[in-house]
């Protein structure tokens, strides 16, 4: 069952609209279990993505940081937990480890490194 997109106005420049995607966590989960496994994807990219998909001019940075942490924390709490790879959302193929989100996220660069480079991502 396909989610209905929570789609805003927003101002864009001093006298222009824009569409805004409101993603819900579903639609982040989705668009990272959909990225090819070894391949770092930048977060800005799953945002357009999203976005053209439901048909927004924009998606939210907030809202997709938001549901990307949330995610990272269940994904590796998960995997602490011993639950197989297959069954969590691979939030590491969407962060830089050398970025700040990566500090910020569940298991911090070393892990997301670590991920990456199992897939075979150099």
């Amino acid at each position: 069952m396909r989610e209905i997109p929570t789609i805003k106005p927003r101002r864009k420049g001093r006298s222009g609209m824009q569409a805004m995607l409101i993603p819900s966590q579903q639609m982040v989960e989705e668009q990272i279990r959909s990225a090819p496994e070894g391949v770092l994807t930048e977060v800005g990219i799953l945002r357009r993505h999203l976005a053209a998909q439901y048909g927004a001019d924009a998606c939210c940075p907030v809202t997709v940081q938001r549901h990307l942490r949330a995610i990272a924390e269940l994904s590796f709490g998960a995997l602490e937990k011993g639950e197989p790879l297959s069954t969590v959302t691979p939030y590491w193929r969407m962060v830089d480890p050398a970025s700040l989100l990566a500090k910020r996220l569940a298991g911090g660069p070393t892990f997301i490194r670590e991920r990456l480079t199992a897939e075979g991502r150099r």
